[in-house]
């Protein structure tokens, strides 16, 4: 797959660039499903803020839906395991991107295998996975235990697809734990690689090459 992970979504015009060079095309010619699952895992979530991010219903920028894709579906992963496999995969195989949106990465990262999309993603090579925090943070190998709001005892471990961890939403107004001192406390127990992004930068990976998309702030806190 071709990653584009962020913090708070599309807020910028450098994120939404780098999206449209990993589809290869147009937005508006690109279809997409969006993945709320992540949000059913953490308890500042709600049947309303899956709505709002469905209907791109969102007072701040930085959207997922609402970005003029050609077509666009729901992809609901607890769903997955009741349906007939051949019916969901082709839609998986027939988008051009996964909108992954946040909520809690680890929930996000037992979903992902128990419906069966983990297997599915090594034939996705041309697909765009665009996350959104947890839906960013679940793919990388660690969450570290600031983050765990599901089943702590089950530990922070999550897909490791990519070799680095992230610490999303630095600085964000009346968030007090997501100041860079508390991003480098975490990525003291993060083994390995660790980012920190604010709402206005993006990692961007493809065919293992890592680059950071930001008109905001950024820092690599562990090499």
């Amino acid at each position: 797959m071709k990653l584009l992970l962020t913090s708070g979504g599309v807020t910028n015009a450098s994120i939404r660039e780098a999206l449209t060079e990993l589809l290869d095309k147009p937005i508006e010619e690109s279809s997409a499903l969006v993945v709320p699952t992540a949000q059913w895992g953490q308890p500042m979530c709600s049947a309303q803020t899956v709505w709002k991010t469905i209907a791109d219903g969102w007072d701040a920028p930085g959207g997922l839906c609402g970005l003029g894709w050609k077509s666009i579906g729901v992809l609901e992963l607890t769903a997955l395991p009741s349906i007939d496999e051949e019916r969901w995969t082709r839609w998986v195989r027939d988008a051009d991107a996964l909108l992954v949106d946040g909520g809690e990465a680890s929930y996000l990262s037992h979903w992902i295998k128990q419906s069966g999309l983990g297997q599915l993603l090594p034939e996705l090579q041309e697909t765009v996975w665009l996350g959104v925090s947890a839906g960013s943070m679940a793919l990388t190998p660690r969450v570290g235990r600031e983050f765990l709001n599901w089943r702590p005892e089950q530990g922070d471990e999550t897909l490791g697809l990519v070799d680095f961890s992230i610490f999303p939403h630095l600085d964000y107004p009346g968030w007090p734990d997501h100041t860079i001192e508390h991003a480098q406390r975490w990525a003291r127990n993060i083994p390995g690689p660790a980012y920190a992004l604010d709402d206005q930068s993006a990692i961007r990976v493809e065919n293992t090459e890592v680059k950071l998309v930001s008109e905001g702030r950024w820092e690599l806190l562990k090499t």
